[in-house]
């Protein structure tokens, strides 16, 4: 059924030659007027390219300068940059370094294929398991722009002595795009900036007009410290791939708008896809959040079966995509995200015979158990069928936030900040900024028009104008595209407030909703456009106010990057230790190891993968209550030579039931009753097991004896 006002006018005149001419004139009237409206709508793409490019521009150096403020990183030396990227952030540009020094490219990507050094002594595909291809890209970028600079005989660093005072000896500091590191963190940030371009774009888009732009640019930068980390860690996965979900998500709310789209949109949505999943293995669960929001927006009668596959097709032919790019990495086909497109694509394809039902809620019902059932129970056959257990820590981690659970691997999770439930401290900052009850605000007047909507399609009134359409796979209705935003925010608050460190998909996407307070479909009853324009501009002078000073907080941090002990700790394997020394240790000192001397480690960050998770539960018996015979074995297994005792991981404590010796109570029932743990006895007394080669304020390491 169509509901569409029409009107129709027929006119006669008697003198056909006369009405000719008018027709003629009218004709190059209104020709002239088509004229001066191309001119005028091409002034104003004109000025919105403008925009965009500013503000991305403006992005790119408030996430760079605060970067540059934190650390100084401009006069830090070589080795002291390489350090401040800590954890996994070493991991991931050692390979970029590994790719820029090896002899070719070719040569360098076959060292991260057939990696034996990051988990001694296998043999791994780091690609596969890591989402290199940011750093693969960028290798290549830095390999091009150096020859091509050397072949022009250009400088591209420039390079000076720093005197560091306290004693420490002076280091030689480069700055320049010929600089590894410098090249490597200027590439996020532009592409950072750029991702601040599209979500200026998509907010005009949503809106319909540029003032939607400007607030959705507005409160990201007023909430900045909730909306991205990336001025403070610059090579984390998200860092790559966040800015392509905003591109993805801008064609899939294109797709939704388009009366009937084409598979060519599938193609630009899958392409979107793959940049945004080969760089972040978390890119799974976000993309899923998607499939359920299209999903319930067809549930409910807005769009029809047509475009809710134009979509998954996107997104099924993203994912396969990067499952072959990642050299069939079997966590995509074992993913919830998976599962969830197969089971989407079987009830949209069971669209007739679910019809049958003949009552909504009915229907409703059958839809929601199927996917439900279907996405677990196809994801549990398929993980079963291939023997894949690395993304069990999940569902793990889930349980142990609901329940009683836990055991060594879900307490390292959830014991760390960014894992824990979100922190009442990002609500309270999100009142001050009044981004919250703005949003809340939006929610309930969209809501109350979807109703008012409703209630008249169901009494049949008042539908002039509305393009409706109830029946067939081209069915819709109206504000479609704000349906699957409202299901899409959903997600990602149940995200965010589960995981602390999923805000970064919820509190922006808070402030991309704000760009409707600029939409005349949902806020025009406020009045005429001057009035709404007035409105919103007297509520984001309101939010200037802490947003401004939450501006003026960032850039107020100023630091300067030292950390002699692991400087010292570092040098002293460089020179002390054969290059094929084996170590073992925390993870994070293990990613710095790996990075700044090269010599193998058998466990590190990535702890994604259930042989990982062994390895580092092996190595981490040193924080037990075992013997120390039982932990040099356990040692002795990984082929390790060196291990590094940290004396923090020893006595720290995060929070209650957190401390190392806690963790291994859950876990090594056998032991509990003991009272000193083996770090502790092997930073007093580590002999005859190990021997101490070398020690410092924070660190110890230990040979272990082979006997």
């Amino acid at each position: 059924m169509a509901a569409k006002k029409r009107h129709q006018n027929q006119n006669t005149n008697a003198n056909s030659e006369s009405s000719n001419t008018t027709r003629k004139k009218v004709g190059k009237k209104k020709e002239n007027k088509e004229d001066n409206g191309v001119s005028g709508d091409l002034k104003y793409k004109i000025f919105i390219a403008a925009l965009a490019i500013a503000v991305g521009y403006m992005h790119r150096n408030h996430v760079y300068g605060m970067f540059e403020r934190d650390k100084h990183f401009s006069h830090l030396s070589n080795l002291e940059r390489e350090l401040s990227f800590r954890t996994e952030m070493g991991l991931y540009f050692s390979y970029f370094k590994t790719i820029i020094e090896a002899p070719t490219f070719m040569n360098g990507l076959d060292q991260i294929m057939y990696d034996n050094i990051t988990e001694y002594p296998d043999t791994i595909n780091v690609l596969k398991r890591f989402n290199l291809y940011p750093e693969v890209a960028l290798g290549i970028a830095y390999r091009w722009y150096d020859s091509i600079m050397v072949s022009m005989n250009k400088p591209t660093k420039m390079c000076w002595t720093v005197n560091r005072g306290e004693g420490m000896s002076p280091v030689q500091s480069c700055e320049g795009l010929g600089e590894p590191s410098y090249f490597y963190v200027e590439a996020v940030f532009f592409l950072n900036g750029l991702m601040m371009s599209v979500f200026f774009l998509f907010g005009v888009y949503l809106s319909g007009n540029v003032y939607g732009g400007i607030l959705a640019v507005a409160t990201f930068f007023y909430n900045h410290g909730e909306c991205t980390r990336v001025q403070w860690t610059p090579p984390l996965r998200e860092s790559f791939a966040f800015p392509f979900l905003i591109l993805e998500m801008f064609l899939v709310t294109h797709t939704l708008r388009t009366k009937s789209p084409s598979y060519l949109h599938s193609i630009g949505i899958a392409l979107a896809v793959v940049s945004f999943m080969l760089p972040w293995q978390f890119a799974q669960f976000a993309l899923m959040t998607q499939a359920v929001a299209v999903f319930c927006t067809y549930v409910l009668g807005y769009i029809g079966s047509h475009k809710v596959k134009v979509i998954l097709s996107g997104l099924f032919v993203g994912l396969l995509a990067s499952y072959v790019l990642l050299f069939g990495n079997e966590m995509l086909l074992t993913s919830f995200f998976f599962s969830s497109l197969v089971t989407i694509f079987i009830i949209v394809s069971l669209e007739p015979l679910l019809n049958k039902l003949n009552f909504r809620v009915a229907i409703w019902a059958v839809q929601g158990a199927l996917l439900v059932a279907g996405t677990v129970g196809i994801k549990i056959l398929i993980a079963k069928a291939l023997r894949v257990a690395d993304d069990e820590h999940i569902g793990d981690i889930f349980r142990s936030k609901f329940s009683d659970f836990n055991n060594f691997h879900t307490m390292l999770y959830t014991c760390a900040p960014e894992f824990d439930f979100l922190a009442a401290e990002t609500y309270w900052k999100l009142l001050k900024t009044i981004l919250l009850p703005t949003v809340i605000l939006i929610i309930i007047v969209f809501s109350i028009r979807v109703l008012k909507l409703e209630y008249n399609i169901w009494k049949k009134t008042d539908l002039e104008g509305e393009e409706i359409v109830l029946e067939g796979e081209h069915r819709s209705k109206p504000h479609a595209d704000y349906v699957y935003h409202m299901f899409q925010l959903a997600a990602f608050t149940l995200m965010a407030v589960i995981i602390m460190r999923l805000k970064l998909f919820w509190t922006p996407h808070l402030c991309l909703l704000t760009s409707l307070l600029a939409s005349r479909k949902l806020f025009g009853w406020i009045g005429g456009r001057e009035k709404q324009y007035a409105a919103v501009t007297v509520l984001l002078a309101c939010m200037t106010i802490e947003g401004i000073q939450n501006i003026m907080h960032q850039w107020s941090i100023m630091g300067e990057y030292s950390n002699y002990p692991l400087e010292e700790l570092v040098e002293w394997i460089k020179v002390q230790t054969p290059k094929n020394a084996v170590f073992a240790g925390p993870m994070p000192t293990m990613a710095t190891v790996k990075l700044c001397t090269g010599r193998p480690i058998v466990n590190h960050p990535h702890y994604e993968d259930a042989g990982l998770r062994a390895r580092t539960m092996k190595v981490y018996s040193m924080f037990s209550k075992k013997p120390l015979s039982e932990v040099k074995q356990n040692l002795l297994d990984l082929k390790t030579d060196f291990v590094i005792l940290e004396n923090s991981w020893c006595v720290r404590r995060q929070k209650e039931g957190c401390g190392m010796a806690e963790i291994w109570d859950i876990e090594d029932k056998k032991n509990r009753h003991e009272t000193v743990q083996a770090c502790t006895k092997l930073r007093d007394k580590p002999e005859p097991h190990f021997s101490r080669v070398f020690r410092n304020d924070v660190y110890d390491v230990l040979k272990i004896s082979k006997w």
